[in-house]
């Protein structure tokens, strides 16, 4: 095996780590708000809400993210309205996320004793504010795990986006693999740089969470004593 020639190319490996890294952080804030979003609606606008989220969730959820990519990039120009495939991607990306985020947090949010609803309308909170207050940061706090689990699949899977052009780490890979005829050499140390970067968002995403939410163990003990009562 020779990976000088890959090692040469470093520059475009370095970029494309840099654009994979942008386009997951961009999508993980601009999902996760998508989410929080969604759930609001579902929780307080009342039952057609329900049904309209309900809906995209299972749309998104239940169709190739692939597809759902080459509907963004080919089928929107369709109706007038042009991107780039940097644009498409971060898209794609975020809505793929936030229907992901929202089953996420919605099963956070039905995990929450009714009782802690009930005592903020009790203190004369209003439901967007019980909602927010009240529920939103417990049911945060029960999914942070299974939420980071989400957004480390969505890095990985960011992958595809080269399908359209888009040179981020896989797309920069298949343009070095071009240029150097080095398949097996290209895909070792791109398997390498992704591992790297998935256990340090893995990681990364833990230490925010303790620091987010130290109430988890809290919360842990007190549904417990609940469940007991």
């Amino acid at each position: 095996m020779q990976f000088d020639p890959v090692l040469a190319e470093s520059d475009l490996i370095i970029s494309g780590i840099w654009l994979t890294i942008w386009l997951s952080a961009a999508a993980i804030v601009l999902g996760c708000s998508l989410a929080v979003l969604l759930v609001a609606l579902r929780t307080l606008a009342g039952r057609w809400a329900g049904i309209v989220v309900d809906a995209y969730v299972e749309l998104m959820r239940n169709t190739p993210f692939l597809i759902q990519l080459f509907m963004i990039f080919f089928g929107l120009p369709l109706l007038g309205i042009r991107m780039s495939g940097v644009e498409a991607a971060l898209l794609t990306m975020t809505l793929n996320l936030g229907a992901y985020s929202t089953e996420i947090i919605r099963a956070g949010i039905d995990s929450i004793h009714k009782s802690q609803f009930e005592a903020g309308l009790s203190l004369a909170l209003s439901r967007r504010q019980v909602f927010q207050y009240v529920m939103l940061q417990p049911a945060f706090a029960r999914v942070w795990p299974a939420l980071s689990s989400q957004f480390v699949l969505m890095m990985l899977a960011s992958s595809i986006c080269s399908f359209i052009s888009v040179q981020e780490l896989s797309g920069a890979a298949a343009i070095i693999e071009q240029r150097t005829f080095r398949s097996f050499e290209t895909y070792i140390i791109v398997t390498a740089v992704y591992l790297v970067m998935a256990l340090t968002l893995k990681l990364s995403l833990l230490w925010l969470g303790r620091k987010l939410f130290p109430q988890v163990s809290g919360l842990a003990r007190l549904d417990a004593k609940a469940e007991a009562a």
